[in-house]
C-alpha cells in the first residue's frame, strides 16, 4: 500500500501520476529555481501544469521540504520551521555597508535606476566600489543603457537576488507599512518606497549595452555620471 502523503497515493490515472514524478525529478535536480516554460518541455503538449504543480505542493506540503514558488520559478526548500536546525557553522559571508544596502533598495525599488539617479535618492555620490560589490553579489545587473544624454547604464535586480530574499516577483517586495512594522525604515531613505517593477526586456527609455563589456560599460558610466 502506498504510503499517504507521496505521489503514489494521489488519486488519478498512472499518466497523471507519470507527469507528476517527472516535474518532481526536473525541479529536484535543478539548481536554481525551474521556471514554468522549462517544465512544459518535459510534458506532453497540453499537459495541465498548473494542476501538476499544485498536487505536488499538496505532497509535499507539511514535510519537511516543501514546492515554492521562487524567483520566477519552483524549487524545493527546506520547511521554514526546520531550517534552524539545519543551520552549520560556516564562515561569515561578507556583509554588505550600510551605502551598498541603501544602493541595493533603491535599484530593487527604482529599477532601472541609473548611478545618477541613485546619488539623487540617497543624497550622496555613490562610490564605484559599492556597485562593483553589488555586481560581484550577483543580486544586481546591467540592463541596458538609458536614451539621454551621456547614455548612463541603467541597473536591475537579477534572478538570484529574488531567490535569496525568497520571493517570486520583484512585486512581493515589502510595501512602506511592512518596513515599519520590522524597523526598517530608518535604514532606508524613504524615497526609495516606490511601486517595485522589473522586467527581463529593456523598457522604452532604455537601449542595449552595446559592443562593450561589462567591466568597460562600468568603466565608461563611472566617467559619464
Amino acid at each position: 500500500m502506498a504510503e499517504r502523503g507521496t505521489i503514489a497515493s494521489l488519486p488519478g490515472a498512472a499518466g497523471l501520476r507519470e507527469h507528476l514524478r517527472i516535474v518532481e525529478a526536473v525541479i529536484f535536480a535543478s539548481a536554481v529555481p525551474v521556471d514554468e516554460a522549462e517544465l512544459a518541455t518535459h510534458l506532453p503538449a497540453g499537459t495541465d501544469l498548473s494542476r501538476l504543480l499544485g498536487e505536488l505542493q499538496s505532497a509535499y506540503a507539511g514535510r519537511g521540504v516543501n514546492l515554492v514558488a521562487v524567483a520566477g520559478g519552483w524549487a524545493f526548500r527546506t520547511a521554514e520551521d526546520l531550517a534552524p536546525l539545519l543551520r552549520r557553522e560556516q564562515a561569515e559571508p561578507r556583509k554588505l555597508s550600510r551605502a551598498a544596502l541603501e544602493t541595493l533598495a533603491i535599484i530593487a525599488y527604482h529599477q532601472p535606476a541609473t548611478r545618477a539617479e541613485i546619488e539623487e535618492i540617497r543624497g550622496v555620490a555613490t562610490a564605484k566600489g559599492t556597485l562593483d560589490v553589488l555586481l560581484e553579489s550577483g543580486w544586481v545587473r546591467m540592463r541596458g543603457r538609458r536614451k539621454s544624454p551621456g547614455r548612463p547604464i541603467t541597473y536591475g535586480t537579477t534572478p538570484a537576488f529574488l531567490d535569496h530574499f525568497g520571493l517570486e516577483r520583484i512585486g512581493d517586495l515589502p510595501g512602506l507599512e511592512e518596513l515599519k512594522g520590522a524597523g526598517l525604515l530608518d535604514t532606508l531613505p524613504q524615497a526609495t518606497l516606490a511601486a517595485p517593477r522589473d522586467e527581463p526586456d529593456l523598457f522604452d527609455d532604455e537601449e542595449p549595452l552595446g559592443a562593450l563589456g561589462e567591466d568597460e560599460a562600468a568603466a565608461a558610466d563611472e566617467d559619464v555620471s
